[in-house]
């Protein structure tokens, strides 16, 4: 048991900065003991609360200095190639070939052998980032090409703007996978809150080059796209040097050791190689959608974004929350060869992610064109903008569900050191997204693009969770069908509620910030209260979601 008698607190992290004391430090870190994942989960989900908000008003920002634009078009689909690396390698592949192993190493191993595989990791990913980003900076051209093929063919003006802003940013994706590297060892330790509020540090660092670049300091939309640029670069070092202190905390900040023959190493390289493509098909759909919105209508790359940067907001707070503390629990319960409570902490994740999912992506629909309003019209962005966003959005919001469910069942499998049943999956849904993305994006436009992203997540879910249940490693519970039931019910009368209170379309144009700030305010709090009250009546108990190990 902890020395703490088991309570749980990993806002702890943050004595490291002060903010905490050691004495206060409350933290489960690792081996054997009564942890509480609900409690995990929640830390985790708090500090991407911040995280969102901050990401929202990172958002404003940039909506407010550039909008729809051109120069706005290329920042974003620049920013996606970096982006696109970070969420590949870093944001959740890599953690899930990596904490299994460190895992292991943690509940059968020495703290030295712990030390010498970090030291080994590091060393390697290191080096192989170093070659990459290289290689990117002096490819920009190529990189450029590849993800904006519209610009290259229809407008070289636009075309020279995203190479020069894939250079400046391109280097971003080697600090963002170190900074990822560093929150997979402080999640292996049961340490959740510092990676989930990491991405903070860039929210600030480009509503801080928004503003600094809006105020004159440079000339054009254009200028504001490369300050932002140098904004990401800035930004993406300063979330590295917020985690490293934590990791020395850990006694994890090593001397990195390039060593390829290590075996750590090994098992690392042989489930990162199907982690890459399993544990992102999201990904992998969502640059088929960044290539093909290039080659339409100008504004469609920002409506994407916009649309996808809501439709993260509850991605982030349930469906990561839930698979980041999913993972280093499996493992250990994989290590100390325990199926049942594996199984068990399986239907928490199901239950949990239902239980906020359902609700939250049929608010999604509803509340589309609210959150647009509210979030992102004023300055540059025009009504028109905000309609064509609504409609992304609402495409996006059939997938949310799907997406908490592969959050959560490929932890399931690489938690065993599997990694090739989810990476045939994630080849079968990405062919579905494509296929979709071809026979809808001409027809309908970027709504297309978002609902191909959704229906390969529901193609991949389904192969997930049915594996895991095929296979006998997730035994659904009897309070699964009782919460899907109970689910449903509240949102149905919380989606009648909203439906029957929410303003027209034209009263949100219309209205003010503070006013609309305000209606979305009340409706998201209506929403939540007549949600919880039916949940309740259904007989579903805050106790349910708790989950000790």
């Amino acid at each position: 048991m902890p020395t703490d008698g088991g309570r749980v607190n990993c806002v702890a992290e943050f004595g490291s900065f002060g903010i905490v004391s050691d004495s206060d430090d409350l933290t489960t870190r690792g081996g054997s003991g009564d942890r509480d994942v609900a409690a995990q989960g929640g830390v985790f989900a708090g500090m991407t609360v911040l995280s969102r908000i901050s990401g929202l008003a990172r958002d404003w920002a940039l909506a407010h200095v550039m909008g729809a634009t051109g120069a706005a078009d290329t920042f974003y689909l620049a920013f996606r190639i970096p982006n696109f690396f970070r969420r590949l390698f870093a944001e959740a592949t890599f953690a899930l070939a990596f904490v299994p192993v460190l895992t292991e190493y943690r509940e059968r191993g020495s703290q030295a052998a712990m030390r010498a595989f970090v030291a080994a990791v590091s060393g390697n990913l290191g080096l192989v980032l170093l070659i990459v980003s290289v290689a990117g900076v002096l490819g920009a051209w190529l990189l450029a090409a590849v993800f904006m093929p519209g610009f290259l063919i229809n407008n070289p003006e636009q075309f020279a703007l995203a190479t020069d802003l894939t250079r400046i940013m391109f280097p971003y994706m080697a600090l963002i996978s170190l900074t990822a590297f560093a929150g997979a060892i402080l999640n292996s330790a049961n340490r959740f809150a510092v990676p989930a509020f990491t991405p903070v540090l860039l929210n600030l660092a480009l509503i801080a080059a928004a503003f600094l670049a809006a105020s004159g300091a440079t000339e054009g939309v254009s200028g504001i796209a490369y300050a932002l640029a140098w904004g990401v670069l800035a930004g993406g070092a300063a979330q590295l040097l917020f985690n490293l202190p934590s990791v020395a905390r850990e006694g994890m900040l090593v001397m990195p050791r390039p060593d390829w023959r290590h075996e750590g190493v090994s098992k690392v390289v042989k489930l990162l190689l199907p982690a890459i493509f399993a544990g992102s098909a999201y990904q992998v759909n969502a640059l088929v959608g960044t290539m093909l919105a290039s080659l339409l209508e100008e504004g469609s790359p920002s409506w994407l974004y916009y649309a996808d940067r809501l439709w993260e907001v509850p991605i982030g707070v349930v469906a990561i929350a839930l698979g980041t503390v999913l993972l280093p629990n499996l493992s250990r319960l994989h290590t100390a060869g325990d199926p049942g409570r594996f199984s068990d902490t399986l239907d928490w994740g199901v239950r949990t992610g239902l239980l906020l999912g359902i609700p939250a992506a049929v608010a999604l629909w509803i509340l589309a064109y609210p959150l647009v309003a509210t979030v992102f019209l004023h300055g540059e962005m025009r009504p028109y903008d905000a309609d064509r966003s609504a409609a992304a959005l609402r495409a996006f919001s059939i997938g949310l569900v799907p997406l908490i469910l592969v959050k959560v069942a490929v932890p399931g499998f690489f938690a065993r050191q599997d990694s090739k049943t989810p990476f045939r999956f994630a080849v079968a849904a990405t062919v579905v997204n494509i296929a979709v993305a071809l026979a809808t994006f001409l027809w309908l436009g970027h709504v297309g693009l978002a609902l191909a992203t959704s229906i390969a997540g529901i193609v991949n879910a389904g192969l997930l969770v049915g594996a895991l249940v095929a296979g006998r490693h997730y035994r659904p519970s009897r309070r699964l069908a009782r919460t899907i039931a109970v689910a449903m019910l509240g949102t149905a009368v919380m989606g009648a509620a909203l439906v029957i209170a929410m303003p027209g379309n034209a009263s949100w144009t219309e209205a003010g910030l503070a006013l609309r700030a305000g209606w979305l305010a009340m409706a998201v709090l209506g929403g939540v209260i007549v949600y919880a009250l039916v949940v309740l009546a259904g007989g579903v108990r805050p106790r349910d979601l708790r989950h000790r190990l």
